[in-house]
């Protein structure tokens, strides 16, 4: 079992509903969900302070320390972790770490579970409560888990730090981590939330959506937790998904005179304290650069010229061609050079 580090978004969870006002610590017989108040004293202790001990190393840049503390799946593949925490190694270094409550998470049985899903606290008619969380884990090997998630505030910015960590013996071992900043371009989730309905009272329902998916993932310190906040985005967000924009795994076509693009990916990027906007689209071959750059400038062009309102929220566009094997070609264009 590896958790992954990225900070893009995945798919959304569903809203959970039940008739009656209900404390689940149980799904199904294979999957216990145990909110801090609920699990035992001494393994919520024992919980809170391996996560302290691991951010404590976080924070003096020992990454040795913390892969000899980790499961052989991310102990193998551990680039990843070590250079979230060299990115950020001045920045964390003296801070400290605000734990909010941790779950305890178990699944039983002799394989992994194609799709795990733990219900934790307390769950109303409409669905999540206050305190209440859900978790959905694709391929989850049977094993008793953790999930610790840390507010962690710098002088420039802040940040969580999410650990999953499995229980061996008596140990706890970190089998995902995620340091996910609360602020890009100088904003929080508030901020995208709060300019994404005034999109929408505008019909800017690209831009609305464009700025709830950002509000959303900066709500969330990890991609399978899935809270009473984030459900209400969920279908907030509903409200302004576009039909023509690639979503949920969907392309999108693009005219640009005679020739059609398949546009895959369209989301925000923060470029310093911009706020840029990044198109990828599929095409054959990027080997010959002056092609594709100039194929980069009409997608970027075309883009704005359908939707004008994208002026009003990104400071610039992002186009990347990408081939079948992958491999990509970017360009960058300010918007108030795009004509």
């Amino acid at each position: 079992m590896k958790f992954c580090h990225s900070r893009r978004f995945g798919n959304f969870g569903s809203l959970i509903a039940v008739s009656l006002l209900i404390v689940f610590s149980r799904h199904s017989s294979a999957q216990t969900c145990f909110t801090s108040d609920d699990m035992d004293a001494a393994v919520r202790s024992s919980l809170q302070a391996a996560a302290g001990r691991y951010f404590d190393m976080v924070a003096r840049g020992d990454t040795a320390t913390l892969k000899q503390n980790s499961i052989s799946a991310v102990a193998t593949n551990f680039a990843g972790i070590e250079s979230a925490i060299k990115e950020h190694e001045s920045e964390l270094a003296g801070a400290h770490a605000n734990p909010r409550p941790s779950f305890l998470l178990k699944a039983e049985g002799t394989a992994p579970l194609t799709k795990a899903e733990f219900l934790c606290g307390i769950f109303g008619a409409s669905g999540q409560t206050t305190n209440s969380a859900e978790f959905v884990i694709p391929n989850l090997p049977p094993g008793t888990y953790g999930v610790v998630t840390m507010d962690v505030p710098t002088q420039k910015s802040g940040y969580t730090l999410a650990l999953v960590l499995q229980q061996q013996g008596t140990n706890w071992k970190i089998g995902g981590f995620f340091l996910r900043p609360t602020q890009i371009a100088g904003h929080d989730s508030s901020w995208f939330l709060e300019h994404a309905r005034t999109f929408k009272s505008k019909g800017q329902t690209h831009n609305a959506w464009l700025y709830f998916i950002e509000g959303r993932e900066l709500a969330m310190p990890v991609p399978f937790m899935y809270t009473q906040l984030t459900d209400k985005l969920y279908e907030e967000i509903q409200s302004v998904k576009p039909a023509d924009f690639p979503v949920d795994g969907k392309t999108a076509d693009l005219a640009a005179g005679s020739k059609t693009y398949r546009l895959t990916t369209v989301f925000p990027l923060a470029v310093g304290q911009d706020l840029d906007l990044v198109v990828k689209y599929a095409t054959a071959d990027v080997s010959n650069s002056g092609q594709t750059f100039q194929d980069n400038m009409t997608v970027m062009k075309a883009l704005i010229m359908k939707f004008p309102e994208l002026r009003d929220a990104f400071a610039g566009v992002v186009a990347r061609a990408v081939e079948p094997s992958g491999r990509d070609y970017g360009s960058l264009m300010p918007m108030k050079d795009i004509k």
